[in-house]
């Protein structure tokens, strides 16, 4: 037992060191470097494209009370899967969607199969169609496809991620709560939309936003844990917490040297004070006792 913890703590202090030397060397990025470009990029973004995109809304409540029904045509609220005990992941998407859906999706789910905690159990998954014509039957369809490839867990699996439809008044509210923005294209009659998923705590407050298609299982893992607030997680996931924190223009968690730095004085200190003690009973052990 004292080995497997000693082997967990030499392997947390190699990421610190590796993570402080990547960001002493690292080159900072601050808003001046990144406006110029962004702002060129938004210029050349065709009509459907312009103000779709993720606005960040962090600690804020999702509202709980929208209806919608599940992949088996039960009513339902969103409050039904908080129930203050587990860390709950957002995603907006829909089964018809030509191509990033799929993409967004099975990145996820590939990332999930990485990750320690147990689907259902450890934390639930949300998926809410943007496309209020879609089917209960089609829902149902995309819940066996995703669960397939995430391919462990079972029954308790199966009742920790739903697809979710339901009205587009609803749908929108979700989405203007999670700072989701998309769009409709008549023509081509489909929806775009920006690639990400949203974390959430057990109350239902926004705690962690992804992006992408690719989902690092190391990154899924620390945003879940982050999200669950104590629910989930060792010892060793809680310090990796406090000496990385997510940095949004990397999409990954990064070193924070003063946290380090922090604990580096704490270990010091405690290891000082430990070798002092031994020190001093051995020398009271050495001594000889008065008759």
């Amino acid at each position: 037992m004292h080995s497997a913890w000693a082997h967990q703590f030499r392997a947390v202090a190699l990421l610190l060191l590796v993570g402080l030397s990547r960001e002493a060397s690292a080159a900072p990025t601050t808003l001046s470097t990144l406006a110029p470009a962004a702002a060129d990029r938004t210029a050349l973004l065709p009509k459907r494209l312009k103000n779709v995109g993720v606005t960040e809304h962090l600690d804020q409540k999702l509202p709980l009370h929208l209806d919608f029904h599940d992949e088996a045509g039960r009513a339902v609220k969103l409050q039904d899967y908080f129930r203050g005990d587990v860390p709950v992941v957002v995603t907006l998407n829909y089964s018809n969607c030509p191509m990033l859906c799929s993409l967004v999706l099975t990145g996820f789910v590939d990332g999930l199969k990485q990750v320690p905690w147990e689907l259902g159990k450890d934390y639930r998954v949300i998926t809410v169609s943007l496309d209020p014509t879609e089917t209960q039957e089609r829902a149902h369809r995309s819940q066996q496809r995703y669960l397939k490839q995430y391919g462990r867990g079972g029954e308790t699996a199966k009742g920790g991620w739903h697809f979710l439809t339901g009205k587009e008044e609803n749908i929108q509210a979700l989405a203007r709560a999670i700072g989701f923005s998309y769009n409709y294209n008549e023509k081509r009659q489909e929806y775009v939309h920006p690639a990400s998923v949203a974390l959430m705590t057990p109350a239902g407050q926004i705690a962690r936003y992804l992006y992408g298609i690719e989902y690092n299982p190391k990154t899924l893992s620390l945003a879940l844990v982050e999200a669950s607030q104590g629910k989930i997680g060792t010892t060793v996931d809680q310090l990796m917490l406090f000496c990385f924190h997510y940095d949004a223009s990397e999409g990954r968690y990064a070193p924070v040297a003063r946290n380090i730095m922090k604990l580096g004085g704490a270990g010091t200190v405690f290891g000082l004070g430990a070798f002092l003690a031994f020190m001093w009973r051995s020398e009271r052990k050495r001594k000889p006792r008065a008759a």
